[in-house]
């Protein structure tokens, strides 16, 4: 497929908001310790800016669940390839995320750790959300950006692996 990539929110927006999402979840956990559990891969990149800006005690743990596969639309079918290292019993949890379209790979990790983990609290951070994709009703505390429905890539988001290292997001445009 042939296609072409846009700018769609600059570098400079995006360490903005970063900076701006950071002091929202410190001040919801003052006195904290949170543990940030970034959805690989796609969050590896938002995640680790963002703990670098939080100014509270922060442990890292990564999960790795799949949705799409080398597709760029959302199958539906949630899998966990990776859990977690960590045990989260007790702990304040918070959900670090690339991108939210459908809801259905959030709602399946929420539900998995409410129902599973045993946590304290747990609350979900996202870079990009798309609404218009939604297909089930998920609370997201911390969003980046809305975007629109399209194909979006940079900053950990990626088109068949590529593009996870743009400082910024871009649309692709099939041509």
């Amino acid at each position: 497929m042939k296609y072409r990539i846009e700018n769609l929110i600059d570098k400079e927006a995006v360490e903005k908001r970063i900076k701006e999402l950071a002091r929202q979840i410190e001040k919801d956990y003052v006195g904290e310790e949170i543990y940030c559990v970034g959805l690989l891969k796609g969050s590896v990149i938002f995640l680790s800016d963002l703990v670098k800006e939080l100014n509270i005690p922060v442990i890292i743990d990564f999960m790795s669940v799949s949705s799409y596969g080398s597709e760029t639309v959302s199958s539906g079918d949630v899998k966990i390839l990776k859990d977690t290292d960590l045990d989260l019993r007790g702990k304040h949890v918070l959900i670090v995320e690339d991108i939210i379209d459908t809801g259905l790979t959030l709602e399946y990790v929420i539900k998995y750790f409410k129902e599973g983990k045993g946590v304290k609290s747990l609350r979900t951070c996202t870079l990009l959300n798309k609404p218009e994709r939604r297909k089930v009703d998920v609370k997201v505390d911390y969003i980046g950006f809305d975007v629109p429905d399209k194909f979006v890539i940079g900053y950990g988001l990626d088109y068949d692996q590529k593009y996870r290292n743009l400082p910024y997001i871009a649309v692709v445009i099939p041509e």
